[in-house]
C-alpha cells in the first residue's frame, strides 16, 4: 500500500499571501509551515488525518459540506481563488465561489494572515466531531489614534444558516468602530438575529441561534485580547 503523500504546491506570491495549489491535499497544507495557525487550527479540529490526506483543495472549495469549519476560517481572512475558465485566469473572492456564482476551474487558493487578529469558537459533541455551531472572526486593527479600530471585519460562522457556510453581514458593523466589549455584543446579538439555523437532532433552532451570538462574542473576544498575528 502506497502511504506517500502528494505535497502541496505552494508560493508567497507577496510579502502577505500565500498561494496553494488546488490539487494539494489538505494534509499538506496542514503541514506546510507557511500555513496559518487559524487555518491550521481548523483543519485540525474537525478532519482526521485520512480525510486530509485524501481531499485535495478543489474538492473542499467546490463542496462545503466537507470542511466547513475550514471555509469559515477561510471566509473570515478574505481568502481569494484563481479561476480558470478558458479565458485567463481570473483571481476573485472565495466568498463568490461559496454563493455558487463562480463558473470554471479552481487552480489556486489565496491567504492573506499577516497583521490579521482572529479567534473562533466553536461547540460539538467531542472535540473529534465537526463543530454543531461554529463562529471565526478575523480583522485588522488600527491603533493609530491610540484607540483599537477595527477594519476589513469579518465573521463567518457553520450550522446557523441554510448553507453549510456564510459570512454573517452584521459584522459589517465594527468596520471603523473601536473593537471592545460594548462593539463585540452588539454584533454578537445582531448576528444572533441575523442567522436562520434549521434545527436537527443535534441542536434546535432556537439553540443554534443562541449559540451564534455566544459564539461570535467570544470568537470576537478572542481578538480584543490578541496580538496582531505577524506569523
Amino acid at each position: 500500500m502506497n502511504n506517500e503523500r502528494a505535497p502541496a504546491t505552494t508560493s508567497l506570491t507577496t510579502a502577505e499571501s500565500w498561494s496553494i495549489d488546488a490539487d494539494a491535499p489538505l494534509q499538506a497544507v496542514f503541514e506546510s509551515p507557511e500555513c496559518p495557525p487559524l487555518v491550521r487550527q481548523t483543519l485540525s479540529s474537525s478532519l482526521s488525518w485520512q480525510a486530509r490526506n485524501e481531499t485535495p483543495v478543489r474538492r473542499a472549495l467546490a463542496s462545503p459540506h466537507v470542511a466547513p469549519y475550514w471555509l469559515a476560517a477561510l471566509l473570515a481572512l478574505g481568502a481569494t481563488i484563481t479561476i480558470e475558465d478558458g479565458n485567463s485566469p481570473t483571481e476573485i473572492p472565495l466568498e463568490t465561489l461559496i454563493q455558487r456564482k463562480a463558473e470554471g476551474r479552481v487552480s489556486a487558493l489565496h491567504i492573506q494572515a499577516v497583521g490579521v487578529r482572529w479567534g473562533e469558537a466553536h461547540v460539538a459533541r467531542t472535540p473529534a466531531d465537526e463543530p454543531i455551531v461554529a463562529a471565526v472572526a478575523a480583522l485588522k486593527i488600527d491603533e493609530s489614534s491610540g484607540q483599537a479600530i477595527a477594519s476589513d471585519a469579518r465573521v463567518a460562522l457553520t450550522g446557523v444558516w441554510p448553507e453549510p457556510v456564510r459570512l454573517a453581514e452584521s459584522a459589517a458593523q465594527l468596520t471603523n468602530h473601536p473593537l471592545d466589549k460594548k462593539s463585540i455584543r452588539t454584533v454578537a446579538e445582531a448576528v444572533e438575529k441575523e442567522v436562520a439555523p434549521k434545527g436537527d437532532f443535534l441542536g434546535s433552532e432556537e439553540y443554534r441561534r443562541a449559540m451564534a451570538r455566544v459564539l461570535t462574542s467570544r470568537a470576537l473576544g478572542q481578538c480584543l485580547r490578541q496580538e496582531t498575528e505577524d506569523e
